[in-house]
């Protein structure tokens, strides 16, 4: 039975059943954290390796342009976090987190596995000024060369500051100038393996709305209302999360470089199997933890996961819709951009829209005054969540093109690494500094001089916008070859790390407190929301960068580097204001909070 929180006790996850300080510990913590580490990690291995290839598989194996695959790749991470707001509720109700948990891991697991049946490589051709050409690649000496085949004629493709193409002879004299907006580039793809592609990163939307939510949640459940543990406890578990995908994202990019795209999406899909297998067969260390609701038994929870299945075609839909929508008309205004969006962003804004009052109103209803500030509180930093993620997650789109594009991957000159693996420094540098964060909070703790969550969330964007400047920065050092060193990337990404440490785990901690106990779930679905909208919001910052390829590749690399500098010097300033006015309120949410520490 769940006992409504007094004005004297925290709203969070009744524990009354287990009596903490009659456990076994892990390295100070609940012993189950030990397994729910482990299965996160593993987890995480296999998204965060299926993304570091999805951008670079969807421009260079599909040939899909810079605004089709970012757009396609912040819709996918958008219903990855969209459906925990449902998966959590189901396991409220219904399910329990652990039932959840379990199915959303095997369908995640085979969603990866249908990933790595991609077909043919597309084959490219531009069209000029309506008519088609099929468009040749040559490499030599690892430099590819993109030539327009006209005729009997190869002419190489040299694009221009000025955003028109030049067609050059053998000789290198320009045969033909083509004006800016006359070369469009495309490839011929097979629609059966698009498909299967779409259907996959369904399953994977699915399966992660079942998982993602409710882990968290069990990791709540492991300590007593009050126990100071808990933000470091997050802290650890995030470090498992970061430890899974610092393997994945040297290993899965380097499977799809030397072997093919397949191999590393394989790679992916072995390590959740093994996700799996931790919470399946968990040997008894999770009992009476993420149990479902009494009279809920497995005849209610298999018509769950039936009906979650439909979710797949739905998604289908969803993506078929955003892969053809057109950019608003110019001069449409805010109505006219806002009709223009595809389905997806009209339910994800509309769905945030709607939960945040929503909940907000439920709380005034059934909660008391103190209850009630305390959920405006965890309404307000969950709305600033969003501008933090719509940065943060650039990772995965644009600064991955970067990196492809504009980067030096040269390490100290003794090897190079691929573009996907410039992922890992982030995951490393989460590993390396998560202890070392977990005991900072730790000792100002005991000090009682520990920055409030609110300010911890202002450095988080004043730290995620510095992690652009310096990039941007980096780029006035540029070579002649219009490319940055590795290590102006790396910066970025350990800036970015620090800034993700301040708020991500605080975050999933922040809202087992804030949140009345009788949705909890329910409020860890609106902060996978709140992430969601941000994962929409930065694909589309992602397509503001976007630069004319052919045949995935860049036609000027001047072009490119420009482009990206004047777009993350624009998000790097927005970023540092909106944290300095986070840092201005955060004494009012810190006294709605109620002492939450």
């Amino acid at each position: 039975m769940v006992e409504t929180p007094t004005a004297d006790s925290p709203a969070e996850p009744d524990i009354s059943r287990v009596d903490p300080s009659s456990q076994k510990t892990w390295f100070g913590h609940p012993a189950q954290l030990a397994r729910l580490f482990t299965t996160e990690m593993w987890e995480r291995f296999g998204f965060y390796g299926m993304r570091a290839l999805l951008t670079l598989y969807l421009t260079q194996h599909f040939l899909f342009g810079d605004r089709q695959a970012t757009g396609l790749y912040g819709g996918f991470t958008a219903l990855v976090y969209l459906t925990p707001l449902i998966g959590g509720y189901l396991a409220d109700q219904f399910l329990g987190s652990k039932r959840a948990v379990k199915f959303g891991a095997i369908l995640m697991a085979f969603g990866y596995l249908t990933l790595c049946f991609g077909g043919e490589t597309a084959k490219p051709f531009a069209t000029i000024d309506g008519q088609r050409y099929e468009v040749q690649i040559e490499a030599n000496n690892g430099t590819e060369t993109r030539y327009v085949l006209d005729g009997d004629r190869r002419l190489a493709i040299k694009g221009n500051d000025d955003g028109t193409v030049s067609l050059l002879n053998d000789a290198g004299a320009v045969d033909r100038t083509v004006a800016k907006g006359g070369f469009v580039s495309d490839g011929e793809r097979s629609p059966f393996f698009v498909t299967v592609m779409l259907i996959a990163l369904c399953m994977v939307s699915v399966g992660n709305g079942f998982f993602k939510p409710n882990i968290s949640t069990m990791v709540g459940e492991l300590y007593a209302p009050g126990d100071r543990r808990r933000d470091t406890g997050f802290t650890i578990f995030y470090m498992g999360i970061n430890l899974g995908s610092l393997g994945s994202q040297l290993l899965c990019p380097l499977l799809a470089t030397t072997i093919g795209w397949w191999a590393g999406f394989g790679l992916a899909a072995i390590g959740m199997f093994f996700s799996w297998f931790l919470i399946q067969f968990d040997g008894g260390r999770l009992a009476g933890y993420g149990e479902p609701p009494a009279g809920q038994g497995p005849q209610r929870a298999l018509g769950i996961y039936a009906a979650a299945l439909l979710g797949v075609p739905l998604f289908y839909l969803l993506f078929s819709n955003l892969m053809n929508a057109e950019p608003p008309a110019p001069g449409a205004g805010i109505l006219g951009y806002v009709l223009s969006l595809p389905l997806m962003g009209k339910l994800l804004f509309g769905t945030f829209l709607v939960a945040v009052p929503g909940i907000l109103i439920w709380s005034y209803v059934n909660g008391d005054r103190r209850e009630f500030q305390m959920m405006v509180a965890a309404m307000v930093l969950i709305i600033f969540n969003v501008v933090f993620w719509t940065l943060f997650e650039q990772a995965g789109s644009s600064l991955t093109l970067f990196a492809d594009r504009n980067t030096e991957l040269s390490v100290f000159g003794l090897f190079n690494i691929s573009a996907g693996q410039t992922q890992f420094f982030n995951a490393f540098f989460i590993v390396a500094f998560a202890p070392i964060m977990a005991a900072l909070w730790t000792t100002l703790a005991k000090r009682g001089i520990e920055p409030s969550i609110p300010v911890k969330f202002g450095i988080a964007l004043m730290g995620v916008g510095a992690g652009f400047l310096f990039l941007v920065w980096g780029g006035q050092f540029a070579g002649p070859d219009y490319k940055v060193a590795l290590w102006w990337l790396a910066g970025l990404y350990l800036i970015h790390s620090l800034a993700e440490l301040c708020i991500s785990p605080v975050g999933l901690s922040m809202v087992t407190k804030l949140s009345i106990v009788r949705i909890v779930g329910l409020m860890m679905g609106v902060w996978f929301l709140s992430i969601s909208v941000a994962q929409y919001v930065a694909g589309i910052v992602a397509q503001v960068a976007s630069v004319e390829t052919v045949g995935g590749q860049v036609t000027n690399l001047k072009v490119s580097l420009d482009t990206y500098n004047g777009v993350f010097w624009t998000i790097g300033i927005a970023s540092a204001v909106i944290g300095l006015v986070l840092l201005a309120l955060s004494p009012i949410i810190r006294k709605w909070m109620h002492g939450v520490q």
